[in-house]
C-alpha cells in the first residue's frame, strides 16, 4: 500500500477516536465529558500514527482492526499529560491549547480522569478484533513500558531529581523511560498486530528509543524557546529540572537533537520503502 493509504488511514482514525467516546452512566455532572475532553482537545496523535505506520506498511489488511490499540496508546498518553500537569507535578494551566482539566473543573475530578483513561486503554485492548495471542502480547507491552517498566519509573525520578543535578548518564536513563519507551512500544505494538518476527520488534523498539529521547530533548529546548501559545500548553516550567538544556545549555542540547536527528534517518534506511515512506511522512515536521 502507498503512501495516500496510511494518510487516509491517519484521517480515519481521527474520526474514529471522536466517534469513541463512551457512555459513562451516572449522575456526575460533568465526569463523562471530562473523560474524553483533553482527547477531543486536539493533541498530534503521534504514538497511535507510529502504530498506524507499520500495520499499514506489513499488513494493511488489519490497519482497522488495529484502531483500537491505537485508541489505547492515546488514552495512556493523555492520562499521563492530565496527571503532569497537575498541581502536584506541574501545576500547568494549560496543555493542546485547552484549559488543563483540574484548571477547568477540579484536581480530584482530574486525578479521576486520568485513572479511568489509564485503565480504559486496557479495556479497549482486550475487546480489539485481534487474535488473543496478539492481544496478550499488546497488554504486556503496553502495562510494562507505560508502567513501572518504563513512563511510571522514569516520571517518579524525574520528580524526586528536581533541584539535584544529575550526570548526563542519569538523565537519559530518566527519559528513556518516561518518554522514549511509551514512543518505542507504539512501533512494536504495530510489528505484534503485523504478525512480524521478534527481530523485526526489536528493530522497532531500537529505532524508537532514539525517536524517543530525541522527542524529549525537543521538548527541552520548546520549554526555553516557545512562548505558552506557541508550545500550546505552559513553557519556562523545567527550571528546576533536569533537562538537557539546564545540563548542557541550549547550543549543546540542539547539537544533541541534531545528533540524534541525524542517527534517526540513518535508522530508518534500514526499513522497507513502504514502512520509511510512512515514517517520512510523519516525522517530517518534526526532524531537524
Amino acid at each position: 500500500m502507498d503512501l495516500n493509504f496510511y494518510h487516509k488511514i491517519c484521517d480515519d482514525f481521527e474520526e474514529f477516536l471522536i466517534r469513541s467516546r463512551p457512555k459513562i452512566e451516572g449522575f456526575h455532572p460533568y465526569f463523562e465529558n471530562a473523560f474524553w475532553e483533553m482527547l477531543l482537545s486536539g493533541g498530534k496523535r503521534f504514538r497511535p500514527k507510529l502504530l498506524l505506520a507499520v500495520v499499514c506498511a506489513n499488513a494493511p489488511s488489519l490497519a482497522k482492526n488495529a484502531f483500537l490499540p491505537a485508541l489505547a496508546l492515546e488514552c495512556l498518553h493523555t492520562y499521563s499529560l492530565i496527571h503532569d500537569d497537575l498541581p502536584a507535578m506541574d501545576n500547568a494551566d494549560l496543555r493542546r491549547g485547552h484549559r488543563t482539566l483540574h484548571n477547568l473543573y477540579d484536581e480530584t475530578g482530574a486525578i479521576l480522569v486520568g485513572d479511568a483513561l489509564n485503565t480504559y486503554a486496557f479495556y479497549l485492548l482486550s475487546i480489539a478484533r485481534l487474535d488473543d495471542g496478539v492481544k496478550i502480547k499488546l497488554i504486556k507491552e503496553l502495562s510494562h513500558n507505560g508502567g513501572i517498566g518504563g513512563m511510571i519509573i522514569g516520571q517518579a525520578m524525574d520528580c524526586y531529581f528536581e533541584n539535584k543535578t544529575l550526570e548526563l548518564d542519569k538523565l537519559k536513563i530518566i527519559h528513556l523511560n518516561k518518554t522514549a519507551k511509551l514512543i518505542a512500544s507504539s512501533l512494536t505494538m504495530g510489528a505484534m498486530i503485523s504478525n512480524q518476527p521478534k527481530n523485526f520488534e526489536y528493530q522497532l523498539y531500537e529505532f524508537g528509543l532514539k525517536l524517543g529521547l530525541y522527542f524529549q530533548i525537543r521538548d527541552d529546548i520548546i520549554d526555553v524557546t516557545h512562548s505558552k501559545s506557541q508550545a500550546g500548553k505552559n513553557t519556562s516550567v523545567d527550571g528546576n529540572k533536569n533537562s538537557y538544556v539546564n545540563l548542557l545549555g541550549l547550543q549543546g542540547a540542539k547539537e544533541n537533537a541534531q545528533d540524534l536527528s541525524n542517527q534517526i534517518v540513518e535508522h530508518m534506511q534500514e526499513f522497507d520503502e513502504v514502512l520509511r515512506s510512512n515514517l517520512k511522512h510523519l516525522l517530517s515536521e518534526y526532524l531537524l
